[in-house]
């Protein structure tokens, strides 16, 4: 019976050591190494004596991204299965963690109480997914062929609405007790988002963490009420946060 050894990043000390005792009580599986980390998990892997069979990372640590840590991993181990483990549960998260290399997408929310018998599934052959984030990239998918098929039939549509809507879009929102819907680094990190930044260098650029801009950006989504960089983009124009670019 083979051995699975398991290497674990994960910036919260006691998450952390939940899935290390999960992993520790199952004979088919072994403790490669539980770091807090990017840089930790980039120096661990780069040492030649390291090996591992499986990645259990979170996206948002406070040095980077799990995403850096999957290519690495993959990159110099190509067996290795990686598995994300994240309070995110866009569709873009989670497509971006399967480009990297990623088998499995498991939410935080709905963490099972044993991950090593899902780290087991996976080595199986699973592909293990929380049925909230597959439900939420179904219905993305479902979406967008909808809006494509309502752009073809009326294609004038968006211009009549943009004539109509222009002059709401003046100024920002407000909330129902008349303050600004976003706080001011909310706009800031949305208005970058819009340009195409991404987390790190937002991060740079407004000298915080990564943890910190995806802080924000969970905020930012729960007050627009949306799940992904795209829909966030389309509803803060709608409502007047961006300017639309023509």
């Amino acid at each position: 019976m083979p051995v699975w050894r398991v290497l674990i990043v994960e910036d919260d000390p006691l998450m952390r050591d939940f899935f290390a005792a999960s992993v520790a009580r199952h004979p088919e599986l072994t403790l490669a190494a539980s770091l807090g980390t990017l840089s930790e998990a980039i120096a661990w892997l780069d040492d030649s004596a390291h090996a591992v069979d499986v990645l259990l990372t979170d996206l948002g640590l406070p040095d980077g991204s799990g995403l850096d840590v999957i290519r690495h991993a993959t990159k110099l181990h190509p067996a290795c299965e990686p598995l994300v483990i994240s309070m995110f549960g866009d569709e873009d998260n989670v497509l971006a963690s399967i480009e990297a290399g990623a088998l499995g997408y498991i939410h935080k929310d709905s963490t099972p109480d044993d991950i090593a018998h899902t780290i087991l599934e996976m080595k199986a052959g699973a592909s293990p997914i929380s049925p909230m984030i597959a439900r939420r990239v179904l219905s993305k998918y479902l979406s967008l062929q909808s809006k494509r098929a309502k752009v073809q039939a009326d294609g004038s549509s968006d211009a009549i609405k943009t004539g109509a809507t222009q002059s709401a879009a003046e100024a920002p929102p407000l909330a129902a007790n008349g303050r600004s819907l976003l706080s001011g680094r909310e706009q800031e990190v949305l208005e970058l988002i819009a340009r195409g930044f991404s987390y790190l260098e937002i991060a740079k650029l407004q000298g915080v963490s990564v943890h910190t801009v995806q802080t924000h950006i969970k905020n930012l989504y729960g007050k627009l009420a949306v799940h992904s960089k795209n829909e966030a983009v389309f509803e803060a124009t709608r409502l007047g946060l961006l300017r639309r670019h023509g």
